[in-house]
């Protein structure tokens, strides 16, 4: 079999490339190695009512994830307006206005209670100090600890970063996740220029968040329709094990070794994780897939419970819509997000069915044996971190364990240079392209936009 452009990876980068690949007119085949499209998309049925048990929500302010999802057909809803907090210091906080943890608001901060007397003073020298000389890199941790004192990374730093990445803030690379940061650090006092930034009392008209009505899960199948319409096609259950040259094109072994079938291609696109990419990288692209072969991952699950709703008063109006928690404070949990708080589709699904959806997520970079433990186990230490948060003592009447192994790639310092030699040599190889997670950002705008420089990047058709 032939094909003009073959992508590899089923997640929402490989199915953004394909889209674009198919609307342009390329005759294109996508092949996923699981049963199920999506990747880190997916959504469950837990007590009768279809919830995400992978991401979420993704950035409004970012383009590219709301207008895909616009293009084929789907109703974006924006999060209600209410307030996160920091469980940490045994009670629950508000959480100060930041730019990833670093605090935006001084009085904020203040009255919030994370820190004490002598880390706030701390942070109120910071404007005394002068710019920052960042360098090539420096983690994120580091950076912060320099200028506010560790207590900020470890209490407001570290849960933040800790949910997007699953990662250390003293290993994060700050120039690739959170480039913002370090321009400021190197002007001057991140505290002056963040007051400045966003001022007590201001509002914006860009809702910061998108979700989709009905769940983010449903974004991989309406992408793949559309793909399918264009006439492209999608193949699951497809694992692609070889990757080489031939001629001036591509010859891909997919399937298993027993039943072994042959694709030829003139481009290829690689939207797997970068382990994988690294593998099928070996003998044609062998510097990227030594680049790519030191970009660690994470382990992350997301226990999701179901309760009935008049069993828990206690969470019903509280006009939160969850919590972070600081690693120093030792608990299974890592967040818990009140998902009927936060989403309006949420709420009414599950009104109908008497019951209220809440989630937990566990596992940082480093804790994957804490993740080996049953389900049963991850659903029993999670209700125990929220009765010891909230009081919660309800037993839910339906749960679900959604664990993601080596989901969400380390951007760790030097990552900026890693993912140029990567590319470098990648566009060594006429017709080779690679995206996903593991370059530009591990939100879904970042990665439909890392697939959108990747089909640029293909040879002129």
């Amino acid at each position: 079999m032939h094909r003009d452009v073959v992508v590899v990876g089923g997640g929402i980068a490989g199915l953004a490339a394909a889209h674009e690949l198919a609307l342009a007119g390329r005759d294109v085949l996508l092949l996923e190695a699981s049963p199920e499209l999506g990747g880190k998309l997916r959504a469950r049925e837990v007590a009768g009512v279809g919830v995400d048990v992978g991401a979420e929500a993704m950035l409004n302010r970012r383009p590219e994830g709301v207008d895909l999802a616009r293009s084929v057909g789907l109703e974006v809803e924006h999060p209600a307006v209410v307030s996160s907090r920091i469980w940490t210091g045994g009670a629950l906080r508000p959480l100060p206005r930041s730019l990833m943890g670093v605090p935006l608001d001084l009085d904020q901060l203040d009255a919030s209670g994370v820190l004490d007397r002598a880390a706030l003073d701390r942070v109120r020298r910071e404007p005394s100090l002068p710019p920052s000389e960042v360098g090539d890199d420096v983690s994120v941790g580091d950076l912060v600890d320099a200028r506010l004192g560790p207590a900020v990374t470890d209490l407001l730093v570290e849960p933040l970063l800790g949910g997007v990445y699953a990662g250390r803030a003293r290993r994060i690379s700050a120039r690739a996740a959170v480039p913002q940061l370090v321009a400021m650090a190197e002007r001057g006092s991140l505290l002056e220029q963040g007051a400045a930034m966003a001022p007590a009392g201001a509002t914006y008209a860009a809702p910061v968040f998108a979700g989709i009505a009905g769940g983010m899960g449903r974004l991989p199948a309406a992408v793949a329709a559309a793909v399918r319409a264009a006439g492209g096609e999608v193949r699951t259950g497809a694992t692609v094990r070889a990757l080489v040259r031939d001629g001036g094109g591509f010859r891909l072994t997919v399937g298993p070794t027993t039943a072994a079938e042959t694709v030829t291609a003139d481009a290829v696109v690689l939207a797997t994780p970068a382990a994988a990419t690294a593998r099928l990288l070996g003998e044609v692209a062998p510097v990227a897939a030594d680049a790519l072969g030191e970009v660690e991952a994470a382990s992350v699950g997301v226990v999701t419970l179901a309760f009935a709703a008049d069993d828990v008063p206690e969470l019903v109006g509280t006009g939160s819509s969850g919590f972070l928690v600081p690693p120093v404070e030792g608990r299974a949990i890592k967040a818990s997000t009140f998902s009927f708080a936060k989403w309006a589709w949420v709420r009414e699904a599950g009104a109908g069915a008497g019951v209220v959806h809440l989630r937990t997520s566990l596992g940082r970079h480093g804790d994957e044996a804490a993740l080996q433990a049953p389900d049963e186990r991850l659903v029993e230490v999670s209700l125990a971190d929220l009765h010891a948060a909230l009081g919660l003592r309800a037993r839910p009447v339906d749960t679900h364990v959604q664990r993601w192994g080596g989901g969400l790639p380390q951007y760790a310092v030097g990552h900026l240079a890693r993912v140029a030699r990567v590319r470098a040599a990648v566009a060594e190889v006429p017709g080779l392209a690679v995206c996903g997670a593991a370059y530009d950002g591990v939100g879904i705008p970042a990665v439909i936009g890392s697939a959108r420089l990747a089909v640029r990047a293909l040879s002129p058709h």
